[in-house]
């Protein structure tokens, strides 16, 4: 048993009770009808607008994760500084998202575990210290050097040799401006200036692995954000409805349930019958007969956990009790790709095979190439911190990473110009999965067949 194994135990031990409770009734079928889910009986389930869990989860990451995190990143500590109005992207992450004046925040690493301290104004000490992140919390003054001044002392007295800093290639861990890098290397001096590294890779490491309880939450949000994908189909009305129009439904649903947005409100979701639009704003199309359909959609709960799944569906047309055979053979094949890159999930598996896995099959299947990856991970952001499967990625696959991923048909549109030139269509079967010790788990019950609208429908007011 190795160690990543053994910390693996852990954290399953530490959420098991909290994820059990969260997961019961969750690996049910894919709804196959669609009423939609009251407030009221959004109480249990679907209910994400009680109090947050976040404050102890992100506890149990800073003391179970971060250690191994700055381990294999080879550094003896990790400064991010927080300030409002300009925040770091991490400020969520290390407890500093409530930060009004400048405020800094160290880790250091000690052994196997990891010491805190914010270093803050005096006006925000009685919040920080009830709020419990930190080991300490220590009010700065402008004759004490400010908060850059007392990491400088703090990093000397530790001697660490290894200081990562926010300022790098990876975004979410390239929180410091130039204004900031440039004081603080004033403060830290020219000895300890040239012990800075990106903190780019403890970042990764650290956010990429999510908690059992962490997970549990997950799939309570991707089994909502399915079931609201099945809900907006049951208005389509051929000739009548437009992709816009599922967008609005979609919104205010999610306004009625207390989520927000998985990624940027403008563009979720996705909502597209017609030619392909890459990530883009639902149109003004009228949905036709004969419509292939796609919602790519994702939630946010307690402002925290993200989702990214994709629903298809067809459009019957007048005397049509299913797909044509081409529809028909376009979605196997996209779903045979998606299940081929499911079964090449497993951990120390590097993401480029779970591509490839996929990738194989769309060759065999007479599916023009996409540009796009087979996944990304996801999480606290739709595209989130982790390895990519797709070509370039060597990174291995490790138990508890998150990821959304696709199987693939594409083709071009009569009069077409190519995939992804105008006038393609690409069926993009996404899904969301964990990796285990032994492969990788839907967190949702996978879509297996296209979702038919009938021909005629009329929808009462």
């Amino acid at each position: 048993m190795n160690g990543q194994t053994m910390t693996w135990m852990r954290w399953t031990r530490v959420g098991c009770m909290v994820a059990l409770a969260m997961t019961v009734g969750m690996l049910r079928a894919e709804p196959t009808g669609a009423q939609p889910v009251t407030r009221a009986e959004a109480r249990g389930e679907f209910d994400f607008t009680g109090p947050s869990p976040w404050p102890g989860i992100r506890q149990e990451r800073i003391r179970a994760l971060l250690p191994a995190a700055m381990q294999a990143a080879n550094v003896d500590a990790w400064v991010t500084l927080v300030r409002e109005n300009a925040n770091d992207p991490l400020a969520l992450h290390v407890g500093g998202e409530n930060a009004g004046a400048l405020s800094a925040i160290l880790f250091l690493r000690e052994g196997a575990s990891v010491r805190s301290v914010i270093l803050a104004g005096f006006g925000e000490a009685i919040a920080l210290r009830e709020l419990g992140v930190h080991d300490s919390v220590v009010v700065y003054t402008a004759e004490s050097g400010g908060p850059l001044g007392g990491v400088a002392e703090r990093l000397k007295r530790a001697n660490a040799q290894r200081i990562a800093i926010n300022s790098g290639n990876l975004p979410m861990a390239d929180g410091l401006s130039a204004s900031q890098k440039a004081a603080l290397e004033r403060a830290l001096g020219p000895e300890l200036s040239a012990r800075l590294v990106s903190s780019g890779e403890l970042v990764s490491y650290w956010l990429a692995r999510k908690l059992p309880a962490e997970v549990a939450i997950m799939r309570r949000a991707a089994a909502l954000t399915s079931q609201l994908e099945h809900e907006a189909y049951a208005i389509v009305q051929p000739g009548v409805t437009r992709d816009s129009d599922l967008a609005v439904f979609l919104k205010r649903r999610m306004r009625e349930l207390g989520v927000t947005d998985g990624w940027s409100p403008a563009q979720n979701p996705s909502v597209n019958s017609g030619p392909d639009r890459g990530h883009s704003h639902a149109s003004d199309r009228v949905i036709q007969h004969g419509d292939v359909i796609q919602i790519d959609f994702g939630i946010k709960v307690w402002g925290v956990w993200g989702t990214d799944i994709q629903r298809f569906a067809y459009v019957l047309r007048p005397g049509e009790a299913a797909p044509p055979a081409e529809v028909q053979r376009r979605w196997d094949a996209a779903r045979r790709g998606n299940r081929a890159a499911f079964a090449a999930m497993k951990p120390g598996v590097p993401g480029a095979a779970v591509d490839s896995a996929q990738r194989v099959l769309m060759t065999a299947d007479g599916s023009a190439s996409v540009p796009w990856g087979t996944g990304h991970s996801v999480g606290y952001w739709a595209h989130d911190v982790g390895p990519g499967l797709n070509r370039s990625t060597r990174r291995a696959l490790e138990p508890g990473m998150t990821f959304a991923f696709d199987g693939f048909h594409a083709w071009t549109l009569p009069g077409g110009r190519g995939v992804w030139g105008e006038g393609s269509k690409t069926i993009s079967v996404e899904e969301m999965a964990v990796i285990t010790e032994t492969g990788a788990e839907y967190l949702v019950p996978p879509q297996e067949t296209l979702i038919l609208i009938p021909a005629s429908r009329v929808i009462q007011p």
